[in-house]
């Protein structure tokens, strides 16, 4: 929209909006007329977002007003004659216009030369609750939502120094989307910050279709042959503000119920609450652990493969891997079939009503367990890894993660099944390299996080 000033005439004004906004098509955009002061004016704002009791409060103070007591103008006014808190004066309808698109009720008054936002506004949202994927055993139980002041209220509710620091901004040309950019102002890295501000303002023509993830995508272009993870998103306020005292910036977006936090390691990604919430030495052998099942999910399944193709190169004490029953389809044929299967499970438990849920884990089971294996389609040994391998991937707690390395166990299986040990090998060379060469959006190693 083309830049236009707020004139003294009432009548100009509101033509003016009604002619830019679809008052008249829309059913949500208001206009209300009354009288103040003697004087006409006219309240703009969206059903909806708008919180009535004050409105009826604010509108019972301003039908009060003699003429005698009407200020000579717009600041005048919002000092002197409005009882709320947060009040602004616009004097440019493109203000104007995001203000009221956000739901901030705009006042224009007959000979003002400015437009007099109110924020009475309220979001729709759910309560705040402890997320499903992130849970603890002993830590709070309250999570991010969709409205952002929310989102910046409770971690301003755990850190409460002056350091802290909440910049607002706006991304997005017709989404006009509110991102925070959170940080300590001691703790942070200056060079990251200074980097993701300049991102911020230059994505700002970028309209944020899927919120959080849009954003992401627009501050760091990620290879697409590099499936690592460069962000690590969380929905638990606790654990952004642990991150914000390492010195890590955190981004919050309008819509979205998780913080992404920057700059983020490999360590960093297999982190999780509970890791904190415990004792050290049981937080460092469940760190071990993760690191120890996360290795096996990758390696195990293409080390049996590699195996299964040289059985000579198996101890005499380990003879009892080999597979004795009659394979009717070639081993990495099972195991791609499966991995899909796996996959196509998900899918179907994700868009399953949670009634029904546990029905198709029994039938999936039987299905996929006992039937399988007896009508010869599979073998009980693949059943058996595939099975370790799909729970063990619940223990990772970032899901971006956890598809990287499901990309890189496929590598590795299709790798060993054409080259056998210079394939394994191979794909055990481009997995490394592949960790080590990831940039994060500070440009320092995947492997660590250097912080001030």
């Amino acid at each position: 929209m083309e830049k236009h000033t707020v004139s003294a005439s009432l009548t100009d004004n509101t033509k003016y909006m009604n002619r830019a906004l679809p008052v008249k098509k829309s059913f949500d955009i208001i206009e209300r007329t009354l009288i103040i002061g003697g004087q006409n004016s006219a309240f703009y704002f969206i059903d909806g977002f708008t919180k009535d009791e004050i409105m009826l409060k604010l509108m019972d103070s301003f039908l009060n007003i003699s003429a005698d007591d009407m200020p000579e103008d717009a600041t005048s006014f919002s000092t002197s004659c409005i009882p709320y808190v947060e009040v602004d004066i616009l004097g440019d309808f493109d203000s104007i216009f995001k203000n009221l698109l956000s739901g901030v009720t705009c006042l224009f008054i007959d000979g003002y030369e400015a437009a007099i936002a109110i924020d009475c506004r309220t979001y729709p949202s759910r309560s705040i609750e402890e997320p499903d994927k992130d849970k603890s055993l002993r830590g709070s139980r309250d999570g991010f939502v969709e409205t952002i002041v929310f989102n910046t209220a409770l971690m301003r509710r755990r850190i409460r120094d002056p350091h802290l620091i909440m910049e607002m901004y706006e991304t997005g040309t017709s989404t006009r989307t509110d991102v925070a950019l959170c940080y300590m102002s001691d703790r942070v890295d200056r060079e990251l910050l200074t980097t993701i501000q300049n991102k911020l303002e230059e994505s700002k023509s970028q309209d944020l279709k899927m919120s959080q993830q849009s954003l992401a995508e627009a501050l760091f272009q990620r290879k697409w042959y590099n499936p690592f993870p460069k962000y690590k998103f969380t929905e638990r306020p606790d654990t952004a503000c642990a991150c914000l005292m390492e010195g890590k910036v955190i981004i919050l977006t309008d819509t979205s119920p998780s913080a992404l936090i920057l700059p983020t390691s490999i360590f960093d990604m297999i982190e999780e609450a509970n890791d904190y919430y415990f004792p050290p030495i049981t937080g460092i052998y469940l760190k071990i652990s993760r690191v120890l099942i996360t290795l096996l999910t990758v390696f195990m399944v293409p080390l049996f493969l590699l195996f299964m193709q040289n059985p000579a190169w198996i101890p005499e004490i380990f003879r009892f891997v080999l597979i004795e029953d009659t394979v009717n389809i070639p081993l990495i044929f099972q195991i791609l079939i499966l991995e899909l299967a796996i996959d196509g499970l998900r899918l179907a438990a994700l868009n399953t009503p949670s009634m029904l849920s546990t029905p198709l884990s029994v039938i999936a089971g039987i299905v996929m367990g006992e039937f399988s294996v007896e009508s010869g389609w599979f073998n009980s040994e693949i059943m058996l890894y595939m099975a370790f391998v799909s729970i063990a991937n619940y223990t990772q707690p970032n899901f971006e993660l956890g598809y990287a390395l499901k990309f890189m166990r496929l590598l590795l299986l299709i790798l060993t099944a054409i080259f056998n040990l210079p394939g394994f090998l191979t794909g055990c060379l481009i997995v490394v390299l592949c960790i080590i060469f990831n940039k994060t959006l500070s440009g320092r190693s995947y492997l660590n996080v250097k912080l001030n």
